[in-house]
């Protein structure tokens, strides 16, 4: 028996004097109130109406069972009322600041689509820590390594002038003695100051010889750009921030660095649902793949995206010198 329905019946009926009418305020026909409440009285054990032919009279036992039962109606109504009102409040995520405008407002639509609202975040990689550590979110996309992402974006390198080649060499970078012009720098912006990417590229960049600032973090994208179309130097990004900053990209030579991506919940809170829900909406969001699982086939997360023809190899060094014949 279904307890709740019965007692919004027996309610019902007691408040408005009949069967008839009482169903009918109650959303359900005569005889399912009927059936119901002849349930209730068998439940309890007891009548809880003298039945007229025109009227459904309480009797004393009723009476008593009254309270109680409108305390239960109500009790679900709040309930119901507070489910109806959690259901409908937008979720807060935190996002990278890097998503594109237009890439967010797919997702708040897609998320719609799927009875969600959305009240997203942007911000860096250290305050989506920040928040979904302090419960200020419901969820937040972070920056983690690549062994442990859901989804993952492949960076390379974006120049202002198309390069003849299909991939950059961040030895190619190393000025010449020489040489007069500023050595040329790789900017990372705030979104890949990360230890999983950074880190890689500062041993890299001592490994090929590299001067310390032709490894720059900016402060922001803008600042990063200005110096690519200034000064001819490079930006760490992914091939479509590039397509819409209108700039050149190619994969680097030495290394394959990614954006790792999943998706934390404060403590005690689990992601799953939220990943699941909108799993596919996020990764369009961040122009990502999805992370093959551990001995699937497919693409990796940094396969290459194709480049004009061109030598794929760095140039060579030229041979040292012959030593004089001895006599």
């Amino acid at each position: 028996m279904d307890l709740l329905a019965a007692s919004r019946a027996f309610v019902s009926v007691s408040e408005h004097g009949g069967f008839t009418v009482g169903a009918a305020a109650a959303g359900m026909s005569q005889p399912v109130a009927s059936r119901r409440v002849a349930a209730l009285e068998e439940h309890v054990g007891e009548r809880l109406f003298e039945r007229t032919s025109r009227r459904a009279v309480l009797t004393p036992f009723g009476r008593d069972l009254l309270p109680a039962a409108r305390a239960l109606v109500r009790a679900a109504d709040v309930l119901l009322h507070e489910a109806e009102t959690a259901r409908r409040r937008p979720w807060r995520i935190a996002v990278p600041a890097v998503c594109a405008t237009a890439a967010l407002a797919r997702l708040v639509a897609d998320a719609r689509a799927l009875g969600i609202a959305l009240d997203l975040r942007p911000a860096p990689p250290a305050e989506r820590q920040e928040l979904v550590r302090a419960g200020r979110v419901r969820a937040a996309v972070l920056a983690v390594p690549p062994d442990e992402a859901v989804w993952s974006v492949p960076l390379g390198a974006a120049t202002a002038t198309e390069p003849a080649v299909r991939r950059l060499w961040l030895e190619t970078l190393r000025p010449g003695r020489t040489d007069q012009r500023p050595a040329r720098r790789l900017w990372i912006q705030p979104e890949d100051d990360v230890p999983h990417i950074r880190d890689p590229l500062a041993r890299l960049r001592d490994a090929t010889g590299l001067r310390p600032a032709q490894l720059a973090t900016a402060t922001d994208l803008t600042e990063a750009v200005a110096e690519v179309l200034h000064n001819d130097d490079l930006l760490l990004c992914s091939p479509d921030e590039a397509a819409r900053l209108g700039l050149h990209w190619r994969p680097l030579g030495e290394l394959s660095p990614a954006r790792g991506f999943a998706l934390g919940a404060p403590d005690g809170g689990d992601p799953h649902t939220t990943t699941t829900r909108l799993g596919r909406a996020l990764a369009r969001c961040l122009e990502a793949h999805d992370v093959p699982a551990p001995g699937s086939h497919g693409p990796g997360p940094t396969a290459d995206r194709k480049a004009p023809d061109g030598p794929c190899t760095p140039p060579a060094s030229p041979p040292p010198p012959t030593p004089p014949p001895t006599a």
